[in-house]
């Protein structure tokens, strides 16, 4: 496989209420691509985002449901995601300005 590119590692940003809550403490959370790795995530989010420094990553990786349709079973694509901690002095991100 080619090598990730940093815009074709964040996939888009993860809004729930528990994510939208870390954000006073500067903790943004995004879907990755399953395959990128923490510090493969950090130079992402610093190359898109200009301003911001991250501090740490926390990963998570999520299997896919079982679904069925009639008898057969399958399962949904696997997802990861990642909790992107930003420094006290970083500016914020943007995108989640004004939610």
């Amino acid at each position: 496989m080619a090598a990730l590119e940093y815009y074709d590692i964040i996939l888009k940003p993860v809004l729930t209420e528990k994510s939208m809550a870390g954000m006073g403490d500067k903790k943004y959370t995004f879907l990755v691509n399953p395959e990128a790795n923490k510090t493969q995530i950090k130079e992402a989010v610093e190359k898109m985002f200009e301003g911001t420094k991250v501090e740490k990553v926390n990963t998570l990786n999520a299997d896919g449901k079982k679904r069925r349709r009639g008898a057969s079973v399958g399962f949904t694509a696997k997802t990861k995601k990642a909790i992107v901690q930003l420094t006290k002095d970083s500016k914020d991100i943007e995108i989640f300005q004004g939610l």
